[in-house]
């Protein structure tokens, strides 16, 4: 997949999930915002209620789009007979499709209404969904081939080019723009104090001055705007790899520490989540059936 088709996947996955969003909103806003007691008297009780036409035919396909959205990344990571069939941010990328989409389709299912032993399961699958966003993040942090592999520190240290060289050899810059080019982008992550955030915050405002002066000093040399761009986005692209070289350990660790928390939150909701579907199956709550 190209990076256009893959920026196209992304937007008609997102596209998805934000239109069924405003859909059940459209359709069930005005029942959900009553009362408990009054829901009995609506129109709309006997569609939207959880063992409604619509509502317990949210539950339905929310719980398998989470059971596939996770088996399915499950067995791509596991596997390798299935190593072939796409690189595997694709398939995280839809992973994180479906455990978006069947959350919604299981909150509208509850009709805001929270109880009893299925109560652990919604709030679990709640922590599951914002422990996913947390871990989304940190895997973007994370260095990695198009095919989705995690790049070793030494791999990531050879992505760098020697800008210094080129800038030596491809341009013609006086000894002080020189200095002060290579001087701006060197990588000073050992002059901050602080935790990582204050940190992180810091590095990023010193980069953004960087870059400001980077172009300063080419303008100075009446360089053209084309190459002005070249030069800068050799700049950016060192700069934003000395910042993950910086937080490469760093991310491994709290990734680490993430599957930790994930998966037995995720571990939770499934298993009420099964005993809540055999116990409506044993009393008899059948849908379209």
């Amino acid at each position: 997949m190209t990076k256009l088709g893959n920026r196209i996947f992304i937007l008609v996955m997102a596209l998805i999930v934000i239109s069924v969003f405003i859909a059940l909103c459209y359709v069930g806003l005005s029942y959900y915002k009553i009362s408990i007691e009054e829901r009995f008297f609506d129109p709309s009780h006997n569609l939207l209620k959880p063992s409604g036409a619509l509502g317990h035919g949210f539950g339905i396909f929310g719980t398998l789009f989470m059971i596939i959205g996770m088996l399915m990344y499950m067995a791509r990571k596991r596997f390798r007979s299935l190593s072939r069939l796409g690189n595997l941010k694709y398939w995280l990328e839809f992973h994180i499709f479906l455990c978006t989409l069947g959350p919604i389709l299981i909150l509208f299912h509850t009709s805001f209404k929270f109880g009893g032993i299925v109560a652990i399961s919604f709030w679990s699958m709640v922590a599951v969904f914002l422990s996913g966003i947390i871990g989304r993040f940190i895997y973007i942090q994370i260095p990695r081939t198009i095919e989705g592999r995690e790049l070793s520190l030494n791999e990531v240290r050879n992505l760098k080019n020697d800008i210094g060289e080129i800038l030596r050899n491809s341009y013609k810059l006086d000894e002080e723009s020189y200095t002060t080019i290579l001087a701006s982008i060197t990588n000073k992550s050992k002059l901050y104090q602080g935790n990582f955030f204050a940190r992180y915050f810091r590095k990023y405002i010193d980069d953004v001055k960087s870059i400001q002066l980077v172009k300063q000093v080419l303008k100075k040399n009446s360089f053209p705007k084309s190459e002005i761009k070249k030069i800068i986005d050799l700049v950016k692209n060192d700069i934003s790899l000395n910042r993950k070289i910086e937080r490469l350990v760093t991310m491994q660790k709290l990734f680490n520490y993430w599957h930790v928390a994930h998966l037995p939150f995720a571990l939770v909701m499934i298993i009420i989540m099964v005993v809540h579907v055999a116990v409506t199956i044993v009393f008899g709550y059948k849908w379209i059936f």
